[in-house]
């Protein structure tokens, strides 16, 4: 049974029936909703979810369930160009790719043939967003369906065309041929439509091609369009011009929760060609160069309110645990209220039935998504209409802010999403897209907004900082008896234990709390913390043990699909065939999330003369059921790997007075290409089963493998991610 849209909401950004801080913008007036000086999280209500989830129409418009009218998705040219629409974004992903190959398998087409229209709410249908690894698992399946269903309707027309039974009919690169005895009879795609749309429904009863069979999906094609990006002639957000487009720049305040308390404008707007625009606490310059609107913005004179106490990032974990939100509580039957002060509440000093009661308290920091390409967005007026260019993972989303910031119905909006130059979950909310088109309005020509990399770290979102206890019990023989984890702030995600643990004796909470920060959807949720933390305390139970790790791992283990991808990370890592060298650590751990399944096996090179910490080897096995592309299911997952060392070592947003205090590259450290282990992936290609999403869950394993390695190098157990933000010696 697929997630109802509302589910799936829930899912990827945790409500749970009470206020969850989020990036979500669904039907809201107002995005973000300030709960003391400078603490801004999103709220997301009942009637919202309903609201959104009712949009739709067979292009996006409002009022209806989303078309299964094959036309809605598909149409095919005279020329035999097969269109596909998606609400879907590529955001560096390569679903254009992977959903070609969905269509193309189908309609036994020709990859070349087929071209894809995604993410523009004036032809595409309503799409919820992309974001909770959703692309493949629920648009792939459904293209497949509706490309299956084109096949079939193509082939009723044929056999009229041809005059033929349909049993004599196939379908191949792009053509239908009938055989029979003197010669071989093929009539195009495009004949039989001559270009009209195909007005049948799609049917649930529609066979599609099973997996074993595939010959262009499970294959890797080459990225579409590769060599427009190689050369550097796609173009982004940020790429965007329009004749006649200007710039603009927004004012900021100095710290979160500051007010303007008095103003000087009169500099600017002397300046040759600048407009100041102000309305209310929106305030701005448009100028004919980005260059020219900062130096008017600098030259803007104004005093800001001072911005009260704050929590820092000195003290955030003792705030958060003392600031659980009213309702904020408890999965697992408990919480709401106030926290309690230990890992779940109640916790016995002894776990039943243990031999060994373990707890400990594992943390992690606010980071930032640092996407390639801040926020941009270029808006035009014409006469009583919005376009919008922008780069979002939401494109209907964006539309619905727009709509509500401008007060004008959504019809009156159209928003385009080229391809955005990354997300990782940051780009869900459409702040650019509303200064764009402010600034617009107030000019009446099209206005370009593109976010510094200062404002990007400071004004978007942060993956929320978050505070894990566990308590646990095992057995002498390595068995589990107890898991009691409570998260506060980070998210439910995962934070279920996949571990066989007697029924009666798992509970889990999580604690919403009020947060300093604005904080929403990052690459995984909140399953990278809660990974961390579980994976870290199972490497504890089982040095505690003197059991091997993979061993004591496996013995608990309930599901033969963690098994497998554990014993294959092993045995490509080379896993109990030799000790480490001096210095050097070994580390496993894994999981599952989103219905995939991951083991990552680490070697770091730890020095705790210098302090130094370099990762040397990193083994992942991945499941994720029928695999799509292989080539571009290893760059998604290398790339995971990368991302999520950053996370694993050194990333961390500093903050203090409400002010960020590194928002700039120089002073915020990502993984660099001397950060780069040798990686290799692992591919378990599951035909048996369906094929989930991959752009999430390869990310949960390499902190907790590597943290796990250090320890086995050094004895040093680290509980707090960043582990190593200034090397080993801090």
């Amino acid at each position: 049974m697929k997630p109802s849209e509302t589910q799936l909401l829930e899912q990827e950004f945790g409500m749970t029936g009470v206020p969850m801080p989020s990036g979500l913008a669904v039907n809201r007036r107002d995005f973000f909703k300030t709960l003391g000086s400078g603490v801004m999280v999103l709220y997301l209500a009942p009637a919202a979810l309903a609201q959104e989830a009712g949009r739709a129409g067979g292009r996006g418009r409002g009022g209806q369930q989303v078309s299964d009218q094959i036309s809605a998705w598909l149409h095919i040219g005279e020329d035999g160009t097969v269109t596909v629409f998606t609400g879907k974004t590529e955001v560096g992903q390569n679903i254009r790719t992977s959903l070609t190959q969905a269509v193309a398998e189908e309609l036994r087409a020709p990859v070349s043939a087929i071209k894809m229209v995604m993410a523009d709410t004036d032809l595409v249908p309503y799409d919820m967003g992309t974001f909770g690894s959703q692309t493949t698992p629920q648009m792939a399946s459904r293209l497949h369906r509706v490309a299956a269903a084109a096949r079939e309707t193509l082939l009723d027309t044929a056999a009229e065309f041809l005059k033929a039974e349909r049993a004599s009919l196939t379908v191949a690169d792009g053509k239908i041929f009938r055989t029979n005895a003197n010669k071989n009879e093929a009539v195009t795609f495009g004949q039989l439509t001559k270009g009209q749309k195909i007005t049948k429904a799609v049917s649930d009863s529609t066979p599609i091609t099973p997996a074993a069979k595939w010959t262009i999906a499970g294959t890797s094609v080459p990225k579409g369009e590769g060599r427009d990006f190689v050369i550097g002639r796609h173009k982004y957000s940020s790429d965007m011009k329009l004749p006649g487009m200007l710039f603009a720049k927004r004012l900021r305040a100095t710290s979160f929760g500051a007010k303007v308390v008095s103003i000087d404008t009169k500099a600017a707007e002397a300046m040759d060609g600048v407009k100041v625009v102000r309305d209310g606490d929106f305030i701005g310059v448009i100028a004919p160069d980005s260059m020219q609107a900062e130096h008017a913005l600098n030259a803007i004179k104004v005093e800001w309110s001072a911005p009260g106490d704050q929590p820092s990032s000195a003290n955030i974990y003792e705030y958060l645990r003392q600031n659980v939100a009213a309702g904020g509580g408890g999965r697992g039957g408990r919480g709401g209220g106030a926290a309690p002060a230990g890992a779940g509440g109640n916790e016995p000093a002894v776990a039943p039935g243990a031999d060994h009661t373990l707890k400990q308290t594992y943390t992690v920091a606010y980071i930032a998504h640092t996407p390639l390409e801040p926020r941009a967005a270029v808006a035009d007026w014409k006469e009583d209409k919005l376009t919008v260019w922008t780069g979002s993972q939401r494109p209907f989303g964006v539309r619905t802010e727009l709509a509500q910031a401008l007060g004008i119905p959504e019809e009156r909006v159209r928003v385009i999403i080229p391809d955005t130059g990354s997300g990782y979950g940051g780009k869900h909310t459409g702040e650019a897209a509303v200064e764009a088109a402010r600034f617009s309005k107030a000019t009446g020509k099209p206005v370009k907004v593109v976010w510094t990399r200062q404002e990007e770290f400071t004004w978007a979102y942060f993956r929320p900082a978050g505070v894990i206890d566990i308590t646990s019990g095992v057995r002498n023989d390595g068995t589990l008896t107890w898991w009691d984890v409570a998260n506060y702030q980070s998210g439910p995600g995962a934070l279920q234990s996949p571990y066989r643990i007697p029924a009666g004796n798992q509970r889990s909470a999580f604690y919403q709390t009020r947060a300093p920060l604005t904080i929403g959807s990052y690459r995984s949720l909140a399953a990278a913390a809660n990974h961390f933390a579980r994976e870290v305390h199972m490497d504890e139970l089982a040095r505690l043990l003197k059991m091997d790790p993979l061993e004591f791992r496996l013995k608990n283990v309930a599901d033969a699909r963690l098994s497998a991808v554990f014993e294959a990370a092993a045995k490509a890592f080379g896993w109990g065939d030799a000790k480490p060298a001096a210095g050097h650590g070994f580390g496993i751990a894994g999981g599952t999330d989103k219905n995939s399944y991951i083991a990552t096996c680490a070697e770091v090179l730890a020095d705790t003369a210098s302090g130094t910490v370099k990762v040397l080897r990193a083994v992942t096995a991945f499941d994720c059921g029928a695999v799509v592309n292989p080539n571009h299911l290893k760059n998604q997952i290398e790339g995971a790997m990368m991302m999520g060392l950053g996370g694993a070592l050194f990333e961390a947003i500093e903050f203090k007075d409400g002010m960020i205090t590194n928002p700039h590259l120089a002073d915020y450290r990502v993984p660099r290409f001397t950060d780069l282990p040798k990686m290799e992936v692992v591919l378990i290609d599951r035909k048996d089963i369906a094929s989930a999403g991959a752009g999430e869950t390869p990310i949960v394993g390499i902190a907790p493998a590597v943290g796990n390695a250090i320890f086995d190098a050094t004895n040093i157990r680290l509980r707090s991610m960043p582990m190593a933000p200034n090397g080993l010696k801090a």
